[in-house]
């Protein structure tokens, strides 16, 4: 039985894909965080509206060190992606938007431009899932993104995650104007019928 007290809850302090190592970050993160945001820019712009406000490499160590604090409170479980075979840094993740009294998780993910195609997200994305079912005890785990996001769609639908609908207006792109977003999600039923759990 879990804990009733989020912050009591235990929660892996590393998951392990084939490829991956998923964790929360630490403070050495934050060089090559900012590196990948540096690198990577112009490719997130249109998806991650956030990426404006990283202008310095501080703001990077900000991030790191807020990130801790909510893993350690269990309000949000930010976490980095890293190759496991180099430990370079890929990208970022986690298990947001947390309702702990329902048991239900958000998903978000973003992936550095010179990581894209090899299906890291995807395993990171699948690696988080099982996390959230078999240690959390999800009762529903949801991805959302913009309905253009391709990349972003295509991981939630190869995955076997329910697309549930369109919400109009429901997402902000670079500019702050809304668009429609997506939600796709799994509940344990889902989750238990899925080949790669």
């Amino acid at each position: 039985m879990p804990s009733k007290s989020p912050i009591l809850t235990p929660v892996p302090d590393e998951i392990l894909g084939d490829r991956v190592l998923v964790r929360p970050y630490q403070p050495e993160d934050a060089p090559a965080l900012w590196d990948a945001i540096e690198e990577s820019r112009e490719h997130l712009a249109p998806w991650m509206p956030w990426v404006e406000y990283y202008l310095t490499p501080d703001q990077a160590v900000e991030f790191v060190v807020r990130a801790r604090a909510q893993w350690s409170l269990r309000q949000d479980l930010i976490v980095g992606v890293f190759e496991r075979s180099t430990g370079r840094f890929l990208g970022g993740s986690g298990l947001h938007r947390i309702d702990w009294d329902l048991r239900a998780f958000e998903i978000g993910y973003w992936l550095r431009r010179s990581a894209e195609g090899r299906g890291y997200m995807r395993e990171t994305v699948q690696a988080l899932t099982r996390t959230a079912f078999e240690s959390l005890d999800a009762n529903r785990v949801e991805i959302r993104m913009n309905s253009e996001n391709v990349r972003s769609r295509n991981v939630a639908e190869r995955l076997g995650f329910v697309y549930e609908g369109t919400l109009r207006n429901a997402v902000t792109n670079a500019d702050g104007a809304p668009r429609d977003g997506c939600v796709y999600s799994l509940i344990p039923e889902d989750f238990a019928a899925l080949g790669w759990r």
